[in-house]
């Protein structure tokens, strides 16, 4: 069955390059705040750009801060649609949807360790990283852009390190995160959209 993915309009600047990743997977994702066709799809991708409090603010005004909690189908946050997932940000003390216990927290600086996080690093599967998202990932590099990261908890399939250890990628149930960017992320990122579509 072909999959019918959405992506949930959060307002990032992503929005057109995870879409374009999709289709280069012949997969079409349109972005929508609808919420019939949010619940009709067999996936719904989360994408952000920017900061938590903003796409907090525009999940708030579709009313989709409501109905994510709601879905059963596999959700993917990515980077900033990760950190939404979680109970709070940091970032100007911003209330998340609490789908993954914890806070995400601004990544520390230190000699030769800048931040924002900018670059390729290498993933680092963890014991629950026989999760099928995580399938041909270990110690693959992918792209990070990012000044708040998730520390790691019972929620880790991956991590990855820039001064400190922190979650690339997380799963509880149906709701799962990456902390990177897949649609810059070459043939690692492009596998992990296809692991993540494989999810039932």
């Amino acid at each position: 069955m072909t999959p019918r993915v959405v992506l949930l309009d959060s307002g990032g600047a992503n929005l057109g390059s995870v879409k374009a990743a999709f289709s280069r997977l012949d997969v079409d994702a349109p972005v929508t705040s609808d919420w019939n066709t949010i619940r009709d799809a067999t996936h719904v991708v989360l994408p952000g750009v920017g900061a938590a409090a903003v796409c907090m603010a525009k999940l708030r005004e579709n009313g989709l801060d409501k109905l994510i909690p709601r879905l059963t189908q596999p959700l993917i946050g990515i980077c900033v649609g990760m950190q939404l997932l979680f109970e709070r940000s940091e970032e100007s003390d911003t209330e998340c949807l609490g789908l993954l216990p914890g806070t995400v927290r601004f990544l520390p600086s230190s000699t030769g360790i800048r931040v924002p996080h900018m670059g390729w690093n290498r993933l680092e599967t963890t014991n629950a990283g026989s999760h099928p998202l995580t399938a041909g990932l270990n110690q693959k590099h992918v792209y990070f852009v990012h000044s708040y990261a998730a520390a790691p908890s019972t929620s880790t399939l991956a991590t990855t390190t820039h001064g400190v250890p922190f979650d690339a990628i997380v799963a509880r149930g149906s709701v799962s995160g990456a902390q990177f960017h897949p649609e810059r992320s070459s043939v690692a990122g492009a596998r992990l959209l296809k692991n993540f579509l494989a999810l039932a």
